[in-house]
């Protein structure tokens, strides 16, 4: 198994942030440092900053326990990251008594929905852009939304060294708009938006694809429906 599954699946992390361990050379198979790729077999004593990390019993497994799916309406100030000695990570926010970690980010500095689970294979299938996620975000901004500023987020605009994909924009208020994207750089909206003058003072996203923030309360979260994970990837048949 590679050893960034490996990693996942004891429930340590995501994979995405086992490959970020691996790069950091913070992962040992056997006493020795390995990176990305690499395998580890049955047997093996795989550590990460020198802690063994104990593979978990497959959710298949009868007696095993059932894999988490969370919907989370995040509070602006934290942090989406499942290092628990950052204060006011999200971890530690929700305080579940499985080891759960973040699909993907939402910015300190924003609010809304955000999903989190235990179960680490899921998580790099909805967060590749190829897949056309749709995440839809409620913006205030400092001055008046213009047709021209929404054309022109809607176009794409160039951040990171990079032209942002075509999203679906629409003025909601005189100093707001929603957007809907299906890719998510790093600030992406903030830095969008300041390309054309702008500066988001409110930022919440409200629409991860079918699942919805709707009535659920700031800081709560609540369980995802069956009809929502099959939503969310529906050539899927195990969860």
């Amino acid at each position: 198994m590679r050893v960034n599954k490996y990693i996942s699946e004891a429930g340590l992390c995501s994979r995405r942030e086992a490959d970020e361990l691996l790069l950091a050379g913070r992962v040992s198979i056997n006493g020795a440092v390995v990176s990305t790729g690499a395998k580890a077999l049955e047997g093996d004593e795989v550590r990460v900053d020198g802690e063994i990390v104990k593979a978990r019993v497959l959710a298949a497994t009868p007696g095993a326990k059932k894999a988490i799916y969370i919907a989370l309406n995040k509070p602006v100030g934290v942090t989406c990251t499942t290092d628990q000695s950052v204060a006011g990570n999200i971890v530690d926010f929700i305080d579940h008594p499985q080891r759960i970690f973040p699909i993907g980010r939402l910015d300190k500095d924003s609010e809304g929905l955000i999903l989190l689970t235990s179960n680490g294979d899921i998580v790099n299938e909805i967060l590749r852009a190829e897949n056309h996620h749709e995440k839809e975000y409620l913006v205030g901004v400092n001055k008046a939304v213009t047709d021209e500023f929404l054309v022109g987020m809607s176009k794409g605009v160039r951040i990171h060294n990079q032209m942002t994909k075509p999203c679906r924009t629409r003025r909601i208020a005189k100093f707001g708009f929603s957007i809907v994207l299906t890719q998510g750089l790093n600030r992406q909206i903030r830095l969008m938006a300041a390309a054309f003058g702008y500066r988001v003072t409110q930022l919440r996203r409200v629409r991860i694809d079918n699942v919805k923030l709707a009535h659920l309360k700031l800081g709560q979260w609540r369980n995802l429906t069956e009809a929502e994970l099959k939503g969310l990837l529906p050539g899927r048949t195990q969860w």
